[in-house]
């Protein structure tokens, strides 16, 4: 629920930031069925199939990734794709390395007001012994917050990738080339009056 709720933030962002929203209704992506694929596997893995067995809850989410790969391929030449994919193969490398659960860290955890103990398979836990544990889920948004949660230095990538996408495409002053303002603010603190 983070990156839905951190794009629809950078969205409402964009007319207050000087950025025209209708440049997202003219952005062209392309294979926009493979990443609606890859929300659905991960919907059938998280909140449907929760009781089937692992085996096959681990290939739905690996196939997950691998569809959604192929989104992000197909539309490499967007600013912030590259942003994103490189927080998604982060990501996946961690799940990989963890047999499919992503280490989350337990400060981490109690600091989201979660339990520490899933039930039911989850794509993010506490193990007892991760790998690549700093790339884990060790970042927490306050149990106070709505949507609160763990999340991963990949998740943060993913997220600035989003922000940049939204921000560069809308042309809001975050993502404009500040040189030539610059060039104009030294030229006037410079010239004698």
């Amino acid at each position: 629920m983070l990156l839905p709720a951190f794009t629809l933030l950078a969205v409402l962002l964009v007319a207050p930031l000087g950025g025209q929203l209708r440049a997202l209704t003219v952005l062209r992506l392309h294979g926009g069925g493979l990443v609606l694929s890859a929300l659905a596997l991960q919907v059938l893995t998280f909140l449907v199939l929760t009781g089937a067995p692992r085996a096959l809850l681990l290939v739905l989410h690996a196939a997950s990734y691998l569809l959604a790969a192929g989104f992000v391929w197909r539309n490499r030449q967007l600013p912030g794709l590259w942003l994103i994919a490189s927080g998604a193969l982060l990501n996946a490398l961690v799940l990989a390395a963890n047999g499919g659960t992503m280490p989350a860290s337990a400060d981490a955890v109690r600091r989201a007001g979660l339990p520490l103990v899933e039930q039911d398979y989850s794509n993010s836990g506490v193990l007892a012994h991760p790998r690549l544990a700093p790339f884990g889920d060790v970042l927490a948004s306050p149990g106070w917050l709505p949507l609160h949660n763990v999340f991963s230095i990949g998740d943060v990538l993913v997220l600035l990738g989003a922000g940049w996408l939204v921000h560069r495409s809308c042309r809001t002053v975050l993502a404009r080339d500040p040189r030539p303002a610059l060039a104009a603010l030294r030229a006037r603190t410079t010239s004698p009056a």
